[in-house]
């Protein structure tokens, strides 16, 4: 990394602004926490579905108020940011209750920000009305692999890009709660995927998806594994491929759980890969013609996507509080995200190409 000036990971600029967590699950416990810990956010009070659940993580993170209930914990008046990490179909609910009250200065919400592109709509709309700031966890695009990916590109190393994929053959820890709801990977593994290429190649204009059921997902779905292919207005063609399948998991058979990803460009190439499945930092190596000499150049770092990405989702929400400017991570943004989604299932349904333009959010 010396001398190459690539920031694989957010400088803290702002930190000062206290935070209630909502939820007591895997991502909060191991993600949102940890990471918060390790920045030094002050986090005052938190609250889930069951008082126990929460106590548990409180105790853990040194977390001083237990709430009774998350509708409890957004009128605490020491809250200023409500970090929430609860299912889509609940989240709507307690946005709108923090943004009644005049002492929460923003939310962070989770993806999906709700079950349909309308509903999202309407949070977005609510939210600029009330004058507070609401962001959603789009957390890949903090994965270092692909900051340093997004600067390279911006710097013209690899000239024009033509064609882009992500290729995913690993198994997700699916949520308990997804079983009650018809969607599944699109919604809640490409999610990631879809969003990370619009913010390395801005709103594609169209999408082709298809799927089939995954064996090993023993509740019922529509979409299992899916592969996309996204054309945009650039001339940019991508592939986003979730083989959340990946083969066989049982004693003695040694899988190959792995996500890897390459962008090609006019004047060159970068690939790496994706290193949650096995719990390691992403990689990246690139060459080009006119920075590198031709020669394959590897930066390297030692964070990783879990936990240390979810430093920069908070970080960019405190400091879009400090300055008063739009976060990085907007609601108006992820509705876009929230599009391309949508999209991609009416693919699936009708059996075409869709193109974003069907899809409305005004």
């Amino acid at each position: 990394m010396a001398g190459q000036g690539f920031e694989p990971d957010v400088r803290v600029r702002t930190s000062e602004y206290r935070i209630g967590c909502i939820g007591a699950g895997m991502i909060m416990a191991e993600c949102h926490l940890a990471a918060y810990a390790q920045a030094g956010f002050p986090v005052v009070a938190i609250a889930s579905r069951t008082k126990a659940s929460a106590e548990k993580v409180a105790t853990r993170w040194g977390i001083a108020t237990v709430h009774d209930t998350p509708e409890q914990l957004i009128e605490d008046e020491r809250v200023e940011i409500v970090d929430l990490a609860f299912p889509p179909d609940q989240q709507p609910a307690l946005i709108r209750h923090a943004l009644k009250q005049k002492h929460i200065k923003a939310i962070l919400a989770q993806k999906p920000l709700a079950l349909s592109v309308e509903e999202a709509v309407k949070l977005r709309d609510e939210a600029a009305k009330s004058g507070q700031i609401l962001s959603v966890n789009q957390n890949m695009r903090y994965d270092q692999s692909m900051r340093v990916l997004k600067q390279i590109i911006d710097s013209g190393a690899l000239g024009e890009i033509v064609f882009a994929q992500i290729d995913m053959h690993a198994i997700p820890h699916w949520q308990t709660f997804l079983a009650d709801y018809d969607r599944l990977t699109l919604a809640n593994m490409s999610v990631h995927h879809l969003d990370v290429l619009r913010f390395l190649f801005g709103d594609p204009s169209e999408i082709t998806t298809l799927t089939r059921k995954d064996p090993r997902t023993a509740f019922d779905h529509s979409d299992g594994i899916t592969v996309s292919t996204l054309r945009f207005p650039s001339g940019v063609l991508a592939v986003s491929l979730e083989d959340v399948w990946s083969g066989p998991r049982q004693e003695g058979y040694e899988d190959d759980q792995h996500i890897n990803w390459r962008v090609d460009g006019t004047k060159g190439v970068a690939k790496g890969t994706i290193g949650w499945p096995k719990g390691v930092a992403s990689t990246l190596t690139y060459a080009s013609t006119e920075t590198t000499g031709g020669q394959w150049i590897s930066p390297s770092w030692e964070t990783m996507w879990f936990p240390h990405a979810f430093i920069g989702v908070m970080e960019q929400l405190q400091h879009a509080v400090k300055t008063g400017t739009p976060p990085a991570l907007s609601v108006a943004d992820n509705v876009r995200t929230m599009a391309l989604v949508e999209a991609g299932y009416r693919s699936m349904a009708e059996g075409r190409t869709v193109k974003l333009s069907e899809i409305s959010i005004d």
